[in-house]
C-alpha cells in the first residue's frame, strides 16, 4: 500500500532531538507525519511496540566487488546483507575490477544497483586512475555519474603532492576525501598490529604509527587546502585524538569507526584464525578504548562496517597468505549496541546518530531524519532481542567473520527502503 503506519514505537530521531513513544506515517515514499495516535484511515498498519524506530542506517564503507568479483559478492547479496543489518543506504567502494575511476564504471554500479539492490546504493569513486597512486582521474564527470565522495581504499595515497592535488579538486567539487590511512612502508609485510601479540604469534607487525602519520599528514593537508578529509575506520588512540584535535582547530576533518575496533583487540585474537585478519589490524586493548571515547565524545562521526568479502579458499589460507578483511553489515548494530549502549557508555540517542545521521551529514545526503517530508528510509530493531548469529544463514556470499555463533542482545527487526519493507526478520528466510 502507499500508506503505512507504524504505530507505537520508540522514535528516536536525532535529526530532531525526538526520542519518545509516536507513530510514524509514511506516505508514497515520504515521511507524512511523527505524532501520537495518528490516524489509520488507509493505511496499512504496523505495531511497532518496544521496537526503535530510527531514521534508516547508512554505511559509508562497504566493499560490494561488483564489477569483477562476483563469486565473493555482489550488488544484489551486499545490499541484502545490509538491508539484515538494518541499513537503507549504502557506499560501494571502488576497488572493483575495472576499478571505478571513470563515469563509465560509476553508471555501470548505479544501474546495476537499480536494477538488484534492495537498498540505495551509492559509489564512491577512486582518488587516483586504477588506484595506483600516480595520476588523478576525472572527478567532475564522476560526480556527475554519482559517485559521493572519493578513496582509493586499501591502497593509500602515499604520494602528498598527488593527494594535495587531489583535495584541491575535491574543495572545488565539494566531495569529501576518504583515505585509508597507512604508512605502506611501515606497514610492508605486516599481518598484524605490532607488539606483544605479534611477537607471541611469531606474526610480522604492523605498528599503529603507521596509521597515526599519515592521519597527520592527511589533516595537514587538508589545512593547506580547505578540503574536507575523513580517516576511514580509525584504529589508533592517537588517530582519535588527532582528529580531535583537528576539529578544536576548525579543520574540516571527520572520521569513522568500525564495530570490530571498537569491540575486538590483539590479545583476544584466536591465534592465527584469519576471521581476525584486517585491516587497520585489531589493536590494543588502549587503542580500543581510545576508539570507544571517540565514538562517546564525538571526535568520530560515524560507524561504518568496512564489510569485506572474501572467498572461503582465499580466507582459509595460512594467516600471512590469507587476504585482510571481514564481513560485518548483519551484525554491526548487535555490536555497537553491547560496546556502547548496553555497557552505560552512550544513550540509545546518540548510536542511532553515529549509523544514520552522522554519515548523511558526512557525505552531504538528504538521509538520516523521521522530519515531515523526508525520504522514508527506516530502520527498526529490537534492542533486548536475544539472537545468536549463524553466518551460513548471511545473505552475503561470504562467510569471513569473527562474531560466528556469538549471542547478542538487540538486532534489526524490519527495513524499510523509499517507504517498502525491503526486510523483516519475521518472514527471513
Amino acid at each position: 500500500m502507499a500508506r503505512t503506519l507504524l504505530k507505537n514505537g520508540r522514535v528516536v530521531d536525532p535529526a530532531s532531538s525526538r526520542d519518545g513513544i509516536a507513530d510514524v506515517l509514511v506516505d508514497h515514499g515520504r515521511i507524512a507525519a511523527v505524532g501520537r495516535n495518528l490516524g489509520e484511515s488507509g493505511s496499512e498498519v504496523f505495531d511497532a511496540s518496544g521496537l526503535v524506530v530510527a531514521p534508516g542506517f547508512i554505511d559509508m564503507h562497504v566493499h560490494l566487488r561488483e564489477p569483477g568479483f562476483a563469486h565473493v559478492e555482489t550488488i544484489e547479496t551486499g545490499s541484502r546483507a545490509a538491508a539484515a543489518g538494518g541499513f537503507t543506504t549504502i557506499c560501494a567502494m571502488p576497488n572493483s575490477e575495472p576499478v571505478n575511476d571513470s563515469a563509465t564504471v560509476t553508471s555501470y554500479i548505479i544501474d546495476r544497483a537499480r536494477r538488484f539492490a534492495v537498498v540505495n546504493v551509492l559509489p564512491i569513486g577512486a582518488i587516483t586512475k586504477g588506484s595506483a597512486g600516480e595520476e588523478l582521474p576525472g572527478y567532475g564527470s564522476m560526480k556527475s555519474a554519482g559517485i559521493v565522495a572519493i578513496s582509493d581504499d586499501g591502497r593509500p595515497v602515499m604520494n602528498s603532492r598527488v593527494m594535495r592535488r587531489a583535495m584541491e579538486f575535491a574543495r572545488e567539487l565539494d566531495l569529501v576525501v576518504i583515505d585509508h590511512c597507512e604508512d605502506l612502508h611501515l606497514s610492508a609485510g605486516g599481518d598484524m598490529h605490532e607488539g606483544f601479540e605479534s611477537v607471541r604469534c611469531g606474526l610480522r607487525g604492523i605498528p599503529g604509527c603507521s596509521e597515526d602519520i599519515m592521519v597527520a599528514r592527511n589533516i595537514l593537508l587538508a589545512e593547506a587546502t580547505g578540503a574536507h578529509f575523513h580517516a576511514a575506520h580509525v584504529s589508533t588512540r592517537r588517530s582519535v585524538q588527532m582528529v580531535a584535535e583537528a576539529k578544536a582547530r576548525g579543520i574540516h576533518v571527520t572520521a569513522e569507526a568500525t564495530p570490530h575496533h571498537m569491540a575486538l583487540c590483539d590479545a583476544a585474537m584466536p591465534p592465527y584464525d584469519s576471521n581476525f585478519k584486517m585491516k587497520p589490524p585489531l589493536r590494543t586493548a588502549d587503542d580500543v578504548a581510545g576508539v570507544v571515547d571517540g565514538l562517546v565524545s564525538g571526535a568520530i562521526d560515524a560507524i561504518a562496517t568496512d564489510h569485506a568479502p572474501h572467498a572461503g579458499s582465499e580466507k582459509m589460507q595460512e594467516f600471512e597468505r590469507c587476504p585482510f578483511g571481514i564481513i560485518g553489515l548483519e551484525t554491526a548494530l548487535a555490536v555497537a549496541l553491547e560496546v556502547l549502549v548496553h555497557s552505560g557508555k552512550m544513550p540509545l540517542m546518540r548510536l542511532v546518530e553515529l549509523m544514520s545521521l552522522g554519515p548523511a551529514r558526512v557525505l552531504k545526503l538528504d538521509r538520516g531524519t523521521l522530519k515531515p517530508g523526508a525520504v522514508a528510509d527506516i530502520t527498526m530493531f529490537d534492542p533486548e532481542l536475544v539472537w545468536t548469529y549463524d553466518v551460513n544463514r548471511s545473505f552475503s556470499k561470504s562467510r569471513n567473520t569473527p562474531f560466528n555463533g556469538r549471542t547478542f542482545r538487540g538486532a534489526p527487526v524490519a527495513t524499510i527502503v523509499n517507504g517498502k519493507f525491503v526486510w523483516s526478520r519475521d518472514k527471513e528466510s
